[in-house]
């Protein structure tokens, strides 16, 4: 079976004027075929998130016509304007929603279902939602929209802002993206307004990204990061924020947003593996946006010189919202704009910087942890997940069903490359079962095609084994595909094993489940609500490479050698002393590893060199 969301990558979409214009061309025809006498463009199965997207597919037809002057969009933007300004702008509180600050006051909101207490909790982003479709009008405009219905949009719009800023409270799910979103319609609409007006609601946009956003930012891997529904990154959410800091920056030229919008994208490079796949975070583990990510990926890559359009996208939503029937929705219609005003194109050379969380070259990746412990290794087209036993999730030796791979103290990290090769060493002190604090050294050396890694560390009782991953999933042209095995060789015994025992908490490779599947079953809350990492990290077992310890090692250390895609020549792996550092060769590189303890400043020690 095939990930459903993890497509192609995003880079993939042609992203010429004339691209666009045939884009914009598909969305005119479905939209004047779709216009109903009462002026409504919803999609006829659109339910939820349905407040704002008649009015987004109006935004579009504006822009069409800017760019084109098909002169049946004239009246097709005037019906369908009239149809929100008439239908779809709601001035009574919702019942049950539980966000307000000010009842009864009669501002202007949109609804996230159209019931009246149906689904209360969605309409703050709702409401984001319809204020950037009604500036995108506002922007397209001129020649186009009468006095009058300029007039009672510009003053919705008003209204909009004034009951995401004044009525509720702000940013009411902790959901990054939308209250960055809010920020960004507040900078567009100040350029409607009249100077002391538009400076008020200006500096109160910038007033509350540095205060309520900026300030609660949750730091992950050594970035600060706009926090994501409780989290600081969502594999779905977090490069949707990218664009709007993108945007945010493009409309304002407030380098505060180029300056985030530059953490959160080398961040997302160095946990985004090779080919693209990702998976993690509060809220959808492995879905994946898609047009709603092309701008902030396409700006801040090419801003920070990374490859960001790797990121595999889901393709179906490859330039607008659709529904199962491919009809285009007006959900976040804006980008669609936005992408197609931003003239950046895409950065498609790797970045040549060094990064702490990653390993990367040619075709191999490791994204690692907050805790230097491997989150995704891609190696031959496969990616392997940290593999769970006892409850203990990660990659390192086990010895008596104990992991050791969390860290007791600083965790130091050297990078080398030469000769072809690119190589990381992470030192951690660790402490197991028995109290004895021992120093685990972990090499990962790559020539772009395998990855090798070398585990040591102090001498363990009983009969340890390296904990080297649950092969998950793998490559197949555009697709992503589960799988249970991968091309791995070890220098000690190698098993492949599956749990025992049946049930949400042991997760078998072999199953069609997905990860995200499993870490929402496990999650505290419903679907679309959990939190599928804390879910996830309730596993109890899972499938999982183990690789015994290499025989005639040093006699104070276990030693473990493992390699990672295609075999080639056979592995070898030979472990000695060194004066008080420790040499260890392979069928393709010689490596000398430092006295654990460091140098005289406490920093990793390590000289490569090819065979």
């Amino acid at each position: 079976m095939h990930l459903p969301r993890q497509l192609a990558p995003l880079h993939d979409l042609p992203d010429t004027p004339e691209a666009y214009d045939a884009v914009l061309a598909d969305v005119t025809e479905q939209a004047l075929a779709r216009l109903t006498p009462e002026g409504n463009l919803e999609h006829p199965d659109c339910v939820d998130d349905i407040g704002d997207t008649s009015l987004g597919i109006t935004s579009v037809l504006a822009f069409a016509w800017q760019r084109g002057k098909d002169p049946r969009l004239p009246e097709a933007v005037a019906r369908s304007l009239a149809f929100h300004l008439r239908e779809r702008v709601y001035r009574d509180d919702n019942p049950g929603y539980p966000n307000l600050k000010l009842r009864n006051s009669g501002l202007p909101y949109a609804r996230y279902t159209l019931a009246a207490g149906a689904h209360p909790i969605g309409d703050w982003p709702s409401t984001v939602w319809a204020l950037l479709q009604a500036v995108n009008v506002l922007d397209a405009a001129d020649g186009l929209v009468d006095d009058g219905p300029r007039a009672e949009l510009l003053d919705v719009a008003r209204g909009y802002w004034r009951w995401l800023t004044e009525a509720t409270f702000f940013n009411p799910q902790e959901a990054g993206n939308q209250a960055i979103g809010c920020v960004v319609g507040g900078l567009m609409l100040a350029a409607h307004l009249p100077g002391p007006e538009a400076e008020s609601v200006r500096a109160r946009a910038l007033r509350l990204y540095r205060d309520e956003i900026r300030a609660h930012r949750v730091v992950d891997r050594g970035a600060a990061l706009p926090p994501e529904h409780g989290g600081a990154y969502d594999n779905n959410y977090g490069p949707i924020s990218l664009s709007f800091l993108a945007q945010a920056h493009r409309v304002s030229g407030e380098e505060i947003f180029a300056e985030d919008g530059d953490t959160l994208a080398r961040y997302l490079d160095a946990r985004l593996t090779n080919g693209g796949f990702d998976n993690g975070g509060p809220r959808y583990s492995e879905q994946h946006s898609a047009f709603e990510s092309v701008l902030g990926l396409r700006y801040f890559g090419a801003r920070v010189g990374a490859d960001l359009g790797r990121y595999r996208g889901d393709s179906r939503w490859a330039r607008h919202a659709v529904k199962e029937d491919s009809g285009v929705d007006g959900h976040f219609a804006w980008m669609l704009v936005w992408q197609i005003q931003d003239t950046t194109r895409w950065h498609r050379e790797p970045s040549t910087s060094v990064a702490r969380h990653q390993l990367r070259a040619g075709t191999v990746s490791v994204a690692f942890d907050s805790r230097l412990t491997p989150a995704v290794v891609e190696a031959g087209g496969t990616y392997y997940l940290p593999a769970a036993v006892n409850r203990q999730h990660g990659f390192g030796p086990v010895v008596d069903g104990f992991l050791l791979c969390r860290p007791m103290g600083e965790v130091r990290v050297r990078d080398v490359r030469t000769d072809g090769l690119a190589a990381k060493l992470v030192t951690k002190p660790v402490v197991g079962r028995d109290h004895v604090l021992r120093h685990l050294q972990s090499l990962y050396v790559t020539d772009g095609t395998s990855l090798w890694t070398a585990v040591t560390v102090e001498r363990l009782p009983g009969t340890p084994y390296l904990l080297a991953g649950l092969p998950y999933a793998e490559d197949d042209g555009d697709r992503v595909r589960r799988t249970a095995e991968g091309e791995v060789a070890s220098v000690g015994t190698l098993r492949l094993t599956h749990p025992e025992t049946e049930g949400v908490d042991h997760f078998d490779a072999r199953s069609e489940a997905t990860q995200e599947q499993a870490a929402f079953a496990l999650a505290a809350d419903p679907r679309g609500y959990g939190n599928p990492d804390e879910g996830w990290r309730h596993l109890v077992s899972s499938t999982a490479l183990e690789a015994g310890p290499v025989p005639d090692a040093p006699a104070d250390l276990h030693a473990f050698a493992v390699r990672y895609g295609p075999a080639g020549a056979p592995l070898t792996a030979a472990f000695t002393r060194d004066g008080a550092g420790l040499t260890v060769r392979t069928e393709a590189f010689t490596a000398r590893l430092g006295d654990p303890a460091g140098d005289a400043h406490g920093e990793p020690e390590l000289t490569l060199s090819a065979c």
